[in-house]
């Protein structure tokens, strides 16, 4: 019963920095204990090899991604350096050459791709194995086979001690994105509905966020749920979102017959506090794992045509503001169908596992929150600013 809730995916996301301190520890401590208790030589490289394995690989998709290719780069740096080690006495000095030009090659081989962490392993492990150039075969082959226990040890550890998937942490992030972009959408429609919301305090976390999803998508497309242009297409419908609600939060009015316009248009408020309350149903199950359901109804703004084309300044200028603010407002919710669209789409984006825990977080309640009907008619003296 307490394995079943420290393995819940809530429960690691939480805590997942707590969780991965714990399994560096528990990685160095059972590499310590096995080189303790067979007395193998030189066994400092093993340590070494398992912190340098974890120290940034706090999710499965992580270990699994990289992992491959810390070991991969390992076995080619040990190789090299063994057949570095096995030349004549009379060649000695072609070792720290041959170190040189095998990790000068790997270096060019791998710059820009996303396999440098394993030329960085092989180079490494290379010059562990060669050390200062000597010929003692039996130090080049105890080094490499510590360094593959270390490696393979904070792999291990961290696939089977409480993991943490890459994917959730995707799934949570995308939620938490989400909601900030309901509340900035509500905020701007609604001056009573967050007095105090920090605008550009969220604005900064939803683009950190993004970032954040942006290194993710290896180590997702690793744990075999989303592939990388299913990923690619959630973050570009993230942040083009993001880009029309900021255009909205800083929609100005040059004159009053602007705003006016845009105050007579009957039922645009109803239709933009939908949206935002959509929004974040769609969050909610987004984080607890249920099926994607949100039906986002399209602006309907031919009813608003002749309040927006016909807008005219106290001068007679004609105003274009008007129609520019209801295209923003179309366009957020077109993007957020495209969205919905493709999250629906995903069958392996449901979760049963998130879906079976989230009452104990009392995330049934919240949702029951937002689901209540708004009051119609809801009275807006925000002016843009």
């Amino acid at each position: 019963m307490i394995l079943a809730r420290l393995r819940d995916p809530y429960f690691t996301h939480r805590h997942r920095r707590t969780l991965h301190v714990m399994r560096v520890t528990l990685a160095l401590c059972i590499t310590f204990g096995i080189i303790q208790f067979f007395t193998i030589p030189h066994s400092g490289w093993a340590l070494v090899s398992t912190a340098m394995v974890m120290g940034n690989l706090p999710h499965i998709g992580g270990v699994l991604d990289k992992g491959r290719q810390r070991l991969l780069g390992t076995i080619l740096g040990a190789l090299w350096g063994l057949l570095l080690i096995l030349l004549p006495e009379s060649l000695s000095m072609l070792i720290p050459l041959g170190s040189l030009l095998g990790i000068a090659f790997v270096t060019w081989l791998t710059f820009g791709k996303r396999y440098g962490y394993g030329g960085l392993m092989f180079a490494i492990t290379l010059l562990l194995v060669v050390g200062g150039g000597s010929h003692d075969l039996t130090v080049a082959l105890w080094r490499s086979f510590d360094v593959l226990l270390g490696t393979l040890i904070g792999i291990v550890v961290t696939i089977l001690v409480l993991p943490h998937k890459a994917t959730d942490m995707l799934r949570f992030m995308l939620a938490d994105n989400l909601d900030r972009m309901a509340r900035l959408f509500h905020a701007h429609t609604s001056a009573t509905s967050a007095p105090d919301l920090d605008t550009r305090e969220l604005l900064k976390h939803c683009s950190g966020l993004l970032v954040k999803q942006r290194g993710l998508v290896d180590a997702i497309h690793r744990e075999r749920r989303l592939r990388r242009g299913e990923l690619d297409d959630l973050i570009s419908l993230q942040r083009r979102m993001l880009s029309t609600i900021e255009l909205l939060l800083e929609t100005h009015w040059n004159t009053r017959a602007g705003h006016e316009r845009i105050d007579a248009m009957q039922g645009l408020r109803d239709q933009q506090h939908t949206l935002a309350r959509n929004l974040g149903t769609l969050a909610f199950q987004v984080r607890t794992g249920h099926p994607v359901d949100v039906d986002i109804p399209p602006f309907e703004l031919q009813r608003h045509a002749e309040l927006a084309g016909d807008a005219h300044a106290e001068d007679g200028r004609k105003l274009f503001s008007p129609s520019g603010y209801l295209w923003l407002n179309r366009e957020l919710a077109r993007l957020s169908g495209e969205l919905i669209e493709r999250l629906g789409g995903l069958e392996r984006l449901p979760s049963r596992r998130l879906r079976k825990r989230a009452r104990r977080h009392g995330l049934q309640a919240l949702h029951r929150d937002r689901a209540r009907t708004p009051h119609q008619g809801e009275s807006d003296d925000r002016e843009p600013s």
